[in-house]
């Protein structure tokens, strides 16, 4: 089979890098073209060293590697499109991270909703817009869009209604559950099947079923149990309690997209671990991609001098990309949970919203399953975030700062830490902060600049989070990686 799938923000090592070995672990894509596109070129010529060489040692010979900083050549072509790019890399999403700390907003990934998440959507929105008209222009024609971008819901909200272009979200928050649960109740992942729904990062397990029986209802007394789990997954935990249903999404996200557990400063660690980034440390996310970033650039050379990736079926990993790729070119059923434009498929929450639920694939595409009522608290819950992503979507699409104030005065955490002077003050910081990735908001950056300017300013202070850690060396890396850290080989593979 020979088609060509392009990576716009190939750049992203860990993600490139594995996508393609899970493309390639298909027996029938012996002649697919792979384009890179990035806007480092440096990033580029690393990445396309480093896969050529894979591709190389696994006698790969019809398959071809390209790479462009320009997205429209990347594109030409394509019958695939997998978007990873992060708009403004980690100087503007240190932004994200830092000026919301400023107001007392306390975040651990940031990448989402919240002030961060928000502020990211500004950024990546107009660049989805772009990607789709190029796909529309140059792509074949029915392409299809793999979003792996964050904020998830929001890109592929933009990409599906302004955009033009049949687009599906994809993240693997539910295949993690998943393993977890199986984990709780002891048994093997594969005894264990899943209907999950809800919107991405809060999207909730409400069937859970082990030898035909439902076994939902016992989930809250094994976690409650567990040795590990009910010190690391607190947040979690009290959802399950509260609301009746266990989350896909980990104890830091799912923190951070409710008004309860990182509002009170002195509270934080009560509901938090430090164990890894992604249980709750402050800015965690934005710590590993850091590092993430310095010891790929510093340690290049040992990364070629390591034995190459291993491709075939059993290299693939429970990414739904290449899967849905398979299912669609050859026909073989596919089963995952996807970000789609609701429609009727979750009937109590929004027509036109993106929710994550689960659907078939095969030569017709990704067909969704009619899920219907969410329990009403979940479904409560999720449509406040929807609130908020709406929002922000229109502001980014219409340039319009009045909307994104009101996302940001709706979002949960931070209308639960900041009053309404102090929200606006905040959007103004981050709108300058952020004016080389938000030319569209031009106007309201000059007026915000000359509120700045013209005072008085409502006081701020430094403060670094309840739980943040500091960046570990290369060095440090090393040391953890030869130690058999956990975190620090898991994140290699992170976006």
């Amino acid at each position: 089979m020979s088609f060509k799938i392009a990576f716009i923000g190939a750049g992203s090592v860990g993600f490139t890098r594995k996508l393609v070995q899970d493309v390639l672990g298909v027996p029938e894509f012996t002649d697919v073209e792979f384009s890179f596109m990035d806007i480092s070129a440096q990033n580029l010529d690393m990445i396309a060293k480093l896969i050529s060489r894979d591709v190389e040692a696994n006698g790969r010979s019809g398959v071809t590697i390209g790479t462009t900083t320009s997205q429209a050549d990347a594109v030409r072509g394509a019958r695939y499109v997998i978007n990873v790019a992060r708009v403004g890399g980690l100087e503007a999403f240190a932004t994200d991270i830092d000026i919301p700390l400023r107001y007392g907003v306390d975040q651990c990934v940031g990448d989402t909703l919240c002030a961060g998440g928000i502020m990211y959507g500004q950024r990546g929105i107009p660049m989805i817009l772009d990607l789709c008209k190029d796909i529309r222009e140059y792509a074949e024609p029915e392409a299809l869009l793999l979003n792996y971008a964050n904020p998830m819901a929001m890109m592929t909200w933009a990409a599906n209604t302004y955009g033009g272009v049949n687009t599906v979200g994809l993240c693997h928050g539910v295949q993690g559950g998943h393993h977890q649960i199986a984990d709780v109740l002891g048994v093997p992942q594969s005894e264990v099947d899943i209907v999950c729904a809800g919107i991405n990062h809060q999207t909730w397990y409400v069937r859970v079923l082990h030898d035909g029986k439902d076994v939902t209802g016992t989930l809250l007394e094994l976690y409650e149990k567990h040795p590990k789990y009910s010190q690391t997954e607190k947040v979690r935990i009290d959802m399950l309690r509260r609301f009746g249903y266990y989350s896909t999404e980990s104890n830091g996200h799912l923190s951070e997209y409710v008004p309860w557990y990182r509002k009170r400063a002195d509270e934080i660690n009560d509901w938090i671990s430090l164990d890894t980034w992604i249980n709750g440390e402050t800015g965690g996310y934005l710590r590993v991609c850091t590092e993430k970033r310095n010891w790929f650039e510093e340690d290049f050379p040992k990364w070629m001098a390591e034995d190459p990736s291993e491709y075939g079926p059993d290299h693939r990993s429970n990414e739904h990309g290449s899967h849905i790729i398979e299912a669609i070119e050859t026909g073989r059923i596919y089963r995952g949970h996807f970000n789609r434009v609701n429609g009727a498929t979750i009937s109590n929450l929004p027509a036109d919203c993106i929710i994550e639920a689960p659907g078939y694939v095969d030569h017709t595409g990704i067909n969704m399953t009619q899920v219907g009522d969410l329990p009403l608290a979940a479904a409560a819950i999720c449509s406040a975030s929807v609130n908020v992503q709406r929002l922000a979507v229109e502001a980014a699409v219409h340039a319009d700062d009045t909307l994104l104030r009101q996302a940001f005065m709706l979002d949960p955490l931070t209308g639960a830490v900041c009053n309404p002077p102090e929200i606006w003050q905040m959007v103004d910081d981050m709108l300058i902060a952020g004016e080389k990735w938000l030319p569209q908001y031009g106007d309201a950056i000059a007026a915000a600049k000359k509120r700045r300017k013209a005072g008085p300013r409502i006081a701020t202070k430094e403060y670094a989070g309840a739980a943040r850690l500091a960046v570990k060396s290369v060095q440090e890396l090393r040391d953890a990686e030869s130690g058999l850290n956990v975190e620090a080989r898991a994140f290699k593979f992170k976006q």
